[in-house]
């Protein structure tokens, strides 16, 4: 028999996912809009999943499997359906991969029936989190994730070793693991993304050079390798594209996330970086551009950030963090940039090609020293104020 609490339990779920989404009119800048509330939260997930709803197992209806968060989405569009393939984190800790479907980009997602299952390829990998999916030229769409195991060298139990797994799709049901990526020349690889197109005939990757699971450490920002058989992926030379730079958004760390946007102008990038602050590291939301010709070659840089956390955004498990590794373009130019907050729950920002392809190549970059910085800013103001004729 079915506990009475399911009923008052999965309205809630229901709830939670026929709540109207709009824009945010207190926030503006011209670039992107922002949404008043997430689009899934811990709260969105189905009560079959966490509970046991069979009163004579579970008389009291307790949360048997409970889940912590729901963030850090892969998103594509198949058909007319907006998917994200969300980062759900489990009460233990463990993440695992899920698809939520919507026919609209901002609200109504609902979770399938049952989460993926990626094929168990390596018995050392404990925890598998942050898909990024791209819509290949060879007609799959692949998922390129982080890997992560034990670091067997270390006695140090939070010590792990980070790979990028890969899988493959045609139906976004049944996935396909291929062997992780090599780097021959980088010990450790997060944050990895698969280039939508041949590159010279071959397999295109934006990877992360790490010299442990934390820190960068010789990685000197986002790198770009290719390989000629995604079957079995193997990346010897890694150019460098997005550069960490002191005192800036980049200074520990960044990494590639969202698949590149192709415009007539280059390749725009949605990435993020990271800086270190008395209250620990903040993460941003970062753009940049490479060229068409060579997806490796940087052309553009606007200086700061995209998107940061702001208000109920900063507070989390991990406090002070956006991060993105999905966005859906839409065929009449609306683009869609899933973020997640704080790694607790999962926003969206809406904008369009127009409005990101003029903020990416018409943003002055960081000119990296306050005295330039404060120079470039007075200049702005000189040209508004004869602009309003004083």
């Amino acid at each position: 028999m079915v506990h009475e609490r399911y009923y008052v339990e999965n309205k809630k779920v229901e709830d939670i996912i026929n709540r109207k989404n709009s824009i945010d009119t207190e926030f503006y800048n011209g670039i992107y809009d922002r949404y008043k509330h997430s689009v899934l939260t811990r709260r969105s997930v189905p009560v079959i999943w966490r509970y046991d709803i069979c009163r004579e197992t579970n008389p009291y209806f307790q949360e048997r499997l409970g889940v912590n968060a729901t963030f850090n989405a892969g998103a594509i569009k198949i058909g007319r359906k907006y998917c994200l393939v969300v980062r759900v984190e489990g009460s233990d800790r463990k993440s695992f991969f899920a698809v939520a479907e919507s026919d609209s980009p901002v609200q109504g997602f609902r979770f399938r029936n049952k989460p993926i299952i990626i094929p168990d390829l390596y018995k050392e990998e404990t925890n598998v989190y942050d898909m990024r999916l791209t819509k290949h030229q060879d007609g799959w769409i692949y998922g390129v994730f982080c890997s992560e195991s034990k670091d067997r060298d270390s006695d140090d139990l939070s010590a792990a070793v980070a790979s990028a797994g890969i899988v493959r799709t045609k139906d976004m049901i049944i996935w396909e693991r291929l062997p992780n990526l090599v780097t021959l020349h980088s010990p450790q690889q997060r944050n990895v993304v698969l280039h939508p197109e041949f590159v010279e005939g071959k397999y295109a990757f934006y990877t992360r050079p790490m010299d442990d699971f934390i820190n960068t450490g010789s990685g000197s920002g986002i790198g770009f390798g290719l390989c000629d058989d995604i079957t079995h992926a193997v990346i010897d030379e890694e150019k460098m594209t997005s550069l960490r730079k002191y005192h800036t958004i980049t200074e520990a760390k960044n990494g590639a996330g969202a698949v590149p946007i192709k415009t007539d102008r280059g390749w725009i990038h949605i990435a993020h970086g990271v800086r270190n602050t008395a209250a620990g590291l903040r993460y941003v939301i970062y753009c940049f551009a490479t060229a068409l010709d060579d997806p490796s070659r940087v052309i553009a840089e606007p200086g700061g950030f995209l998107i940061g956390p702001r208000g109920s955004e900063r507070t989390g498990d991990v406090s002070n963090v956006t991060f993105t590794n999905g966005a859906i373009t839409d065929d009449d130019g609306k683009i869609w940039i899933y973020y997640g907050a704080s790694d607790t729950r999962l926003h969206v920002a809406g904008t369009d090609m127009a409005r990101l392809t003029d903020y990416v190549f018409n943003t002055p970059s960081d000119p990296l020293r306050s005295a330039d910085c404060v120079q470039q800013r007075i200049e702005l103001i000189d040209r508004n104020l004869r602009e309003l004729g004083k």
